[in-house]
């Protein structure tokens, strides 16, 4: 077969090097002009070709192996995270926020979607973030519901910016097999898919995280959950807030990640959690804590919450922050008596078979205080 030449007799100077590649000394026979092939178009392709075999070379299988140093110098070229609600949530944070029922998380939700979508922080609470689009997927309220929480008697509605687009499920649509899905799971996902696709929103915000499983008590339940979520926070470059239940607690305790109801898997594989405690000093305070945190130091712990009055100032019910305290100010004191009908009420459900696993559950304590306190007792 004869072999085509592409230079001329001078195609490179006398003494260049082997390694240079200066296109621009190459003399080719193919007419590149006619194919409207430049240089810089060939530039470009031998550029992606090579990073083309790095990237093949860096890849193991599942893995992605690089030197650390290497890690660094990549990393050092994409923004750093900034707050979307003080050292709370960072972007590009898969973040829980968790709590009792009917102790305003959808509220605090709100006022964080309602901060973000306009661009102004909430009293001590930074926001370095830029106004953006914000997805707030609402399985818990009715539309009349909202309306209520942002208008005085439905008259003097709120003004929301048109950054801010609520989400609710269509019930005449929630069919998955005629919409061709073979789970109810997947129909959701692709849908919230194609809202983030068509809205180029960064910030998703779901209320509530239960919706989404129809269990998150198991490991294989809750596992599979984190890791869709996750995937969607890498693939689309999302700052994701979910809002969970906790189980029926002890109110003389901390709040601990133990609290969240569900699976250790949803705190273990999440960014960051945050929870909201009930004060037994008044009934409209609350307190913020932080429970886990990769972009920053713990900074309000048992000793430092952030505590805040839940209320409702004209057309729009918000937390209005107070100071801060430790969380032992807040916890409600067990008296003797207390102590005492307690035990009588555990030693009451033991006489009916109940299990001391079952037991600690409805008190929000360990098994191993159930038998401590039957052991007293005797």
């Amino acid at each position: 077969m004869q072999d085509h030449n592409i230079t001329s007799g001078n195609s490179l100077h006398t003494g260049q090097s082997k390694d240079t590649t200066n296109l621009d000394l190459l003399k080719p026979d193919f007419d590149f002009e006619k194919f409207s092939i430049g240089a810089e178009e060939i530039k470009f392709e031998v550029e992606k070709l090579r990073k083309q075999c790095e990237e093949e070379s860096e890849s193991k299988g599942l893995f992605t192996v690089k030197p650390a140093s290497q890690w660094i110098e990549q990393a050092k070229k994409r923004p750093i995270p900034k707050m979307l609600f003080a050292e709370f949530w960072f972007e590009g944070e898969l973040c829980i926020l968790f709590a009792d029922t009917n102790l305003g998380k959808s509220a605090l939700a709100v006022q964080i979607s309602n901060s973000i979508s306009a661009g102004e922080s909430i009293k001590a609470f930074r926001l370095e973030a830029e106004r953006q689009i914000i997805l707030y997927i609402d399985f818990e309220l009715s539309e009349k519901q909202f309306e209520a929480r942002y208008s005085e008697k439905f008259e003097n509605h709120y003004i929301f910016n048109k950054n801010f687009l609520r989400a609710e499920v269509n019930p005449e649509k929630s069919d998955y097999k005629e919409n061709g899905f073979d789970s109810f799971e997947r129909y959701l996902y692709n849908s919230l898919e194609e809202f983030i696709i068509e809205t180029e929103a960064k910030i998703l915000i779901i209320d509530n995280i239960t919706y989404l499983k129809d269990t998150t008590e198991q490991a294989k339940f809750a596992l599979p959950l984190m890791k869709d979520l996750q995937g969607l926070k890498k693939k689309y470059s999302l700052s994701i807030l979910c809002l969970a239940h906790t189980p029926k607690r002890n109110l003389s305790k901390p709040i601990t990640r133990n609290d969240l109801q569900g699976s250790k898997m949803l705190i273990n594989f999440c960014d960051s959690s945050f929870a909201i405690g009930e004060s037994s000093t008044d009934k409209g305070i609350r307190y913020l804590k932080q429970i886990k945190s990769r972009n920053t130091e713990i900074i309000y712990d048992t000793e430092n919450v952030c505590v805040c009055q839940i209320g409702k100032s004209s057309n729009f019910l918000m937390f209005e922050f107070l100071n801060f305290g430790t969380e032992r100010e807040h916890l409600k004191q067990i008296s003797e008596s207390d102590k005492e009908k307690k035990i009588a009420d555990v030693l009451e459900l033991k006489s009916q078979g109940i299990s001391n696993i079952e037991i600690a559950r409805r008190f929000g304590v360990s098994e191993g205080a159930i038998r401590k306190w039957i052991k007293k007792s005797q």
